[in-house]
């Protein structure tokens, strides 16, 4: 028992990407646009990188949000590649926001 244990424990099976992306939604005047806007971001990293999203912090702010991003490979550089990836979509694609701010974590299991 101990020797499989000692295997699976050298060689990393999974690693989980987060990601914290701090937004500005300069042009929002309303918990309401807020939400549309969110919501065709999310839903678009959600369909193009196959990655789980969630706004998770300043709910009640109409300008200011933060989402995580989480991706799940058996390859650290492949989970590192997508959030790099997502975060460029974000900084380079036609929303109305701008990134303040984002931090890539991967954890190795």
């Amino acid at each position: 028992m101990d020797f499989w244990f000692d295997v699976l424990a050298a060689r990393s099976i999974m690693n989980v990407g987060v990601c914290q992306i701090s937004l500005r939604l300069p042009e929002n005047l309303s918990l309401k646009g807020k939400r549309q806007v969110l919501k065709s971001v999310t839903t678009q990293l959600q369909n193009k990188f196959n990655v789980c999203v969630a706004e998770v912090s300043d709910h009640e702010l109409w300008q200011l949000a933060v989402l995580g991003v989480c991706s799940l490979s058996n390859d650290k550089r492949h989970t590192n590649e997508i959030l790099s990836k997502v975060t460029n979509f974000i900084i380079n694609g036609r929303f109305d926001v701008e990134m303040l701010d984002y931090k890539i974590e991967i954890i190795s299991f």
